[in-house]
């Protein structure tokens, strides 16, 4: 080992601030000498907190930023929550880590309500997710779903303000910011409450051709959440998925097998699919690719047309 600075980019977010100080103290364990230097940005997500992501630009408003960073040599890594990554990003780039899985489902948060049940015909729930806008409409027609931005604490405050009834959050962030007594209720996977792809995974990116920084990450990567965010998003790569429609995907291991289980639709709850495909751990782009087969063959690409 040569290097002794690894420059890390991160986002000024509370929750990407924690992201990035996980990922220094598991680089600290293993290179105690080691010096972690954080490049903090504000990236176009941060900026604009008024209009749903798909309005202005998608996912990659929270990404850009950072991987512009490593292209140009400002930084070494960044550190991203893997449910922000696009489809597609810089051909230049890789994801050396894909750390341990934090919970990753939907929490129900209401400070008058107990369960998404309870909530009385057209009360405000808050989410600037279409995917969630589309499961939440699925479950509960009645609703109205009000767009909600702002990182966590400004959510929480917008919920302690009267403004909505209830929102809609990612467990892994309150659960991180030390903030899970705010849950009501935990919204079940099982029963169709699919999260994004990637939600409860932290990755970290550096440049393709940088080897000796992706041979140092190597022993931070996690076999698991790699093999389950690799069949997610071969899903969504297939179905030329993004935040701009309402689609879902969830891989978790179980007797040695995979199980992948995924959701698309409109923001209207309707024409809905879901399906899920099970196959072999060791490959995960299969599973992903047979059931991306799957979901066109049920008209997959009528609804992502109308979404779009």
């Amino acid at each position: 080992m040569t290097k002794k600075i690894i420059r890390l980019a991160t986002r000024r977010s509370m929750l990407a601030l924690w992201q990035s100080n996980y990922i220094r103290d598991q680089i600290l364990e293993i290179y105690p000498d080691m010096k972690v230097e954080f490049v903090e940005f504000l990236s176009e997500g941060d900026i604009n907190q008024s209009d749903y992501l798909a309005n202005f630009g998608g996912k990659g408003m929270f990404s850009n930023t950072l991987e512009t960073a490593l292209i140009k040599g400002e930084a070494d890594v960044a550190v991203h929550s893997m449910k922000d990554i696009p489809v597609q990003f810089p051909e230049e780039l890789c994801f050396p880590v894909f750390t341990k899985r934090e919970n990753p489902g939907e929490a129900f948060v209401s400070n008058n309500y107990k369960k998404l049940a309870d909530l009385p015909n057209g009360a405000v729930v808050g989410t600037s997710s279409l995917r969630r806008q589309c499961l939440l409409k699925l479950h509960r027609p009645d609703l109205k779903v009000k767009p909600l931005r702002g990182n966590v604490n400004t959510r929480l405050k917008k919920l302690d303000q009267n403004d909505y009834d209830a929102i809609i959050l990612a467990v892994a962030g309150l659960k991180r910011l030390g903030l899970e007594s705010r849950i009501t209720d935990y919204l079940p996977i099982n029963d169709g409450f699919l999260p994004a792809i990637g939600q409860g995974i932290v990755g970290v990116q550096c440049r393709k051709d940088n080897e000796e920084i992706q041979a140092m990450l190597a022993p931070l990567d996690n076999f698991e959440s790699r093999a389950c965010i690799t069949a997610e998003r071969k899903f969504n790569q297939l179905l030329d998925g993004g935040c701009q429609l309402p689609i879902a995907a969830h891989a978790w291991l179980r007797d040695n097998r995979m199980i992948l289980s995924a959701m698309i639709g409109l923001p209207t709850g309707k024409s809905v699919i879901q399906a899920e495909e099970t196959g072999p751990i060791d490959n995960p782009v299969q599973i992903g690719e047979t059931l991306a087969s799957r979901f066109l063959d049920k008209g997959a690409a009528d609804i992502l047309n109308q979404a779009r």
